[in-house]
């Protein structure tokens, strides 16, 4: 009976991983990956013996799945809009963290880049992508930004518009793609440079940066919302790519303000507006821009765990600043800086990954 039943799960597991794999579709994934998702978990909760999915076939022949094991209900989403196929650590921490608080839900890392295939990124020239596969729930798709567009108002957009001549291309890309991406699948978006301190709870929502102005780093939206709508269409109308923050927050600002009738947001802080959470800063935004460098201040983590928790109580996911960064070399490890803490404590897998300060590059 088992040997039947595992023969079964094999052949639905190989007819299902064909009809993925010739799919190449952006769209087509998602939708291919979710209808034989559904086929995989319900045949599979009928056999008890299988338990947590490995990837491995068993001593008594149970064939087990692991990748790609996406969900059927909406994901948390990362974007990578640059060639570069070693993400930073930061971002592997942002992915990590959500994928440790987040177990049953699904983390979609899309990357510009990638071919698909994750056997292709090996170590040592490739750490991230090696790092991030081992998380059962975190799945790392291509980027393919002409077909996420497709059937959008920014479809026409991204054919005219010229990335040589665009002074923040990198962000006006990505401030595109994940409106487009709410739009069309729905879900959770989490810029990589947010750091997961809490599990996040699928909802409409938008988070303020500061008083009356909303941010575009974390955003909550079901498939096919009508203010993803109003963004997309604004974002072409009005597009001015040489005004940095145009697409992003002030989009967000200026149609949240629309959606909501008002000119002042601070009246609906913390409430629900027509269907949409306006959460307050200390959500994501604790810390403004403006002081971004406390998160990599030395010595102020000294053995003051609880002091530094009740201090982000209130914080489901605590934004960094990467931009504010920019060329900086910065020090994690042995630093005793708030962003040593949160790396320690909730992306332990790329704190582990990370070069001590003691640590010389090898000589050529």
């Amino acid at each position: 009976m088992k040997r039947c039943q595992a023969l079964t799960l094999f052949f639905l597991t190989l007819i299902c991983v064909i009809f993925f794999f010739t799919s190449p579709s952006i769209d087509n994934i998602f939708l291919r990956v979710n209808d034989f998702t559904i086929i995989l978990t319900n045949y599979s909760a009928k056999i008890t013996s299988i338990g947590q999915w490995s990837g491995q076939v068993t001593a008594e022949n149970t064939v087990i799945v692991k990748h790609p094991q996406p969900r059927t209900e909406p994901g948390i989403m990362f974007l990578q809009t640059s060639t570069e196929l070693n993400p930073s650590p930061l971002a592997m921490c942002s992915i990590e963290s959500a994928a440790r608080l987040n177990p049953n839900k699904t983390i979609y890392y899309f990357m510009k880049a990638f071919t698909g295939n994750v056997s292709a990124y090996r170590e040592p020239e490739y750490k991230g992508i090696p790092l991030l596969s081992t998380f059962k729930n975190v799945i790392i798709l291509p980027l393919n930004p002409k077909e996420l567009f497709n059937n959008t108002p920014l479809a026409g957009w991204y054919v005219k518009v010229d990335p040589s001549k665009e002074r923040h291309w990198l962000h006006v890309l990505a401030d595109g793609c994940r409106i487009a991406l709410l739009w069309k699948y729905g879900g959770i978006y989490l810029d990589t440079d947010i750091i997961s301190l809490k599990p996040l709870e699928f909802r409409n929502f938008l988070c303020e940066q500061s008083s009356n102005y909303a941010n575009n780093a974390a955003l909550g939206f079901n498939r096919s919302h009508s203010f993803t709508k109003m963004c997309l269409r604004d974002f072409v109308d009005k597009y001015n790519g040489a005004a940095w923050g145009h697409q992003g927050p002030d989009l967000m600002t200026r149609m949240l303000k629309k959606w909501c009738g008002t000119g002042n947001l601070n009246n609906f802080r913390n409430k629900d507006c027509k269907g949409i959470m306006f959460l307050s800063n200390n959500w994501f935004y604790p810390v403004p821009y403006s002081n971004w460098g406390r998160f990599f201040q030395k010595n102020t983590w000294k053995n003051n765990n609880d002091t530094i928790e009740k201090e982000f109580s209130k914080t489901t996911g605590v934004h960094i600043w990467n931009y504010m960064i920019g060329n900086r070399k910065i020090e994690i490890k042995a630093s005793r800086s708030l962003i040593e803490y949160f790396f320690s404590e909730y992306c332990p897998s790329t704190y582990k990954s990370l070069p001590s300060q003691k640590e010389k590059p090898a000589k050529k």
